[in-house]
């Protein structure tokens, strides 16, 4: 089987690490363990904001390839060109990715076009499928996986907080500070792992925000990390906060209870299915509801998960939580062409 994939320009740049980006790479990889051949084609571009050349090179990629061949398009890139997707519609089999739905009616004329569409969890294809009036039986679930890690020390005073998500109003860096400005009598670090350069004026103002709480010296930003360092951060780590408005699923919430690291999260979108529970049937984690600070626990913000919390993590991955426990590859639902 051949599936030829295309994918954002800047899917391997160390400078843009996201988790749509790590998705698409575990696929790939995951796909041509499975038997495939897998043939990329990276688009250059500002994907989801393309100008005249990257639609052109877009369609430039879809013209070359053959009739009837299987194309497995992120939905970074598809989504906002339906206009591009309509000559190849009928003559290509167009399988869209979606972990970041735009829910409008570009993204809507471009799912329509495609013969199936993926999404990384059950709340995304339920959304997708409310949303658009999508056939169910069109629409799939492949959530992501994630490595067995080591479990992680953590910090000797058990107060050092970790958010792994690019720096965007939707990722709700806003709502974090403001919860730890209530907690600055409490021994407390954060460092918030992520992309600085998708919405600068956000990054300023969130800057802006922390110095006016008296936090800039306990709430870092240091950008980017992947690799070793990021495997640095997740080990010195106590808990997860992830404070986000709206999330598709939360890959680092699985990389977190990975390393058993408690999480806090938002109670939004695909964000619980990422927590799941631990075998005794007990969230690893709590979750809160997005964009209110003053419902963000005060011993969990404070690094203090408690012992529920923390035991249900430490078990999780050795015990199989659902829904995604560590050592499962995505290419879990891959196999249904």
């Amino acid at each position: 089987m051949i599936v030829h994939v295309v994918l954002p320009g800047d899917i391997d740049d160390p400078a843009a690490p996201s988790g749509g980006n790590a998705y698409d790479r575990r696929v790939c990889h995951g796909l041509a363990a499975l038997g495939w051949t897998v043939r990329e084609h990276p688009v250059p571009g500002g994907w989801p904001r393309p100008g005249s050349g990257e639609r052109a090179a877009l369609a430039g990629v879809l013209a070359g390839l053959p009739d009837g061949v299987l194309v497995l398009l992120d939905g970074l890139v598809a989504s906002v060109v339906p206009a591009v997707l309509v000559p190849h519609a009928r003559r290509l089999r167009l399988v869209v990715l979606v972990h970041l739905p735009f829910e409008d009616e570009v993204e809507a004329r471009a799912l329509a076009l495609a013969a199936g569409v993926v999404a990384t969890s059950e709340w995304t294809r339920r959304r997708l499928i409310d949303r658009y009036a999508l056939p169910a039986g069109r629409v799939w679930v492949a959530p992501p996986g994630v490595d067995p890690a080591p479990l992680a020390p953590g910090s000797p005073d058990g107060g050092r907080l970790l958010c792994v998500a690019a720096v965007t109003p939707v990722k709700g860096h806003d709502v974090l500070a403001a919860a730890l400005a209530t907690l600055a009598d409490l021994p407390w670090t954060s460092d918030c792992v992520g992309a600085l350069t998708r919405d600068p004026g956000f990054v300023d103002r969130l800057r802006g925000q922390l110095t006016g709480a008296g936090l800039a010296g306990r709430v870092r930003l240091p950008g980017p990390c992947a690799g070793a360092a990021l495997d640095a951060a997740y080990a010195a780590a106590d808990l997860l906060v992830l404070p986000s408005r709206q999330e598709t699923y939360g890959m680092a919430v699985t990389e977190a209870l990975a390393r058993g690291v408690p999480v806090l999260g938002s109670d939004t979108g695909g964000l619980p299915e990422a927590l799941g529970r631990a075998p005794d049937g007990e969230r690893p984690g709590l979750l809160v509801p997005p964009a209110s600070p003053p419902r963000w626990p005060r011993r969990c913000a404070a690094g203090s998960p408690g012992p529920t919390c923390a035991t249900g993590c430490a078990a999780r991955p050795g015990g199989g939580a659902t829904p995604s426990p560590a050592g499962r590859s995505p290419r879990t639902g891959w196999r249904r062409p």
